[in-house]
């Protein structure tokens, strides 16, 4: 929803004056904007139309804890839970998915247009820590132990490979995925091959295969 670059489309009378091509805003006026074609570089002013945009808050969650910022987006777009943006932050840019739309006190939506959202819920899905239970190969589950595994969004986890983090190493059984994660027909993933996301994922549950569960004797 956030604008990553000032480019606008326009047509160039150098190179393109029929079809629009990609350009560089330099600078506004009074009405006009001094743009340069990407095509030929060439510079020339032109009249823009800008689409009308509102402010909203952002809450974010990011491991364990939350912090406030804001958005602008056209009114008139539809927003709705799972989507994702990208959020410019004064202290960095980062990719948000939306767990929550609130319009009021007491009103949450699932699917709302910007206009009548107060703020956006959100967790960060650049960078995610994940939460694995670790089994013993013995299968006494009294022994698992829970541990956090940083990794990027989009890293995959896969049931029946294996994964080396440090000095964990273990075999994913099955994963949990979150509720607001799309694109999976079942939770939890359970057959070997099935592939989640690690910004879609709850827990991933795992046998331990580091040197030390085997050398216990």
């Amino acid at each position: 929803m956030s604008e990553t670059a000032e480019r606008v489309a326009a047509t160039c009378p150098s190179c393109s004056p029929d079809v629009e091509t990609v350009h560089e805003v330099l600078s506004e006026g009074s009405g006009q904007v001094t743009v340069r074609c990407t095509e030929c570089s060439h510079v020339h002013k032109t009249t823009i139309e800008r689409e009308e945009e509102v402010e909203r808050d952002v809450v974010v969650s990011q491991d364990g804890e939350s912090f406030t910022a804001t958005v602008e987006a056209p009114p008139e777009e539809t927003v709705a839970v799972g989507e994702e943006f990208v959020l410019d932050t004064p202290e960095a840019i980062m990719v948000v998915r939306i767990t929550d739309l609130q319009l009021g006190d007491e009103v949450r939506r699932d699917e709302a247009e910007v206009e009548d959202v107060e703020t956006f819920w959100t967790r960060a899905v650049d960078n995610v820590r994940v939460n694995v239970t670790v089994n013993p190969v013995d299968g006494r589950n009294d022994d698992s132990r829970s541990v956090q595994i940083s990794v990027p969004g989009d890293y995959e986890f896969t049931v029946g490979e294996t994964e080396e983090f440090g000095d964990e190493e273990f075999e994913v059984k099955s994963v949990a995925v979150r509720d607001d994660a799309s694109g999976y027909d079942f939770n939890p993933l359970g057959e070997e091959g099935d592939v989640a996301f690690a910004k879609d994922v709850k827990r991933v549950y795992a046998d331990d295969e580091t040197s030390t569960a085997w050398s216990a004797w």
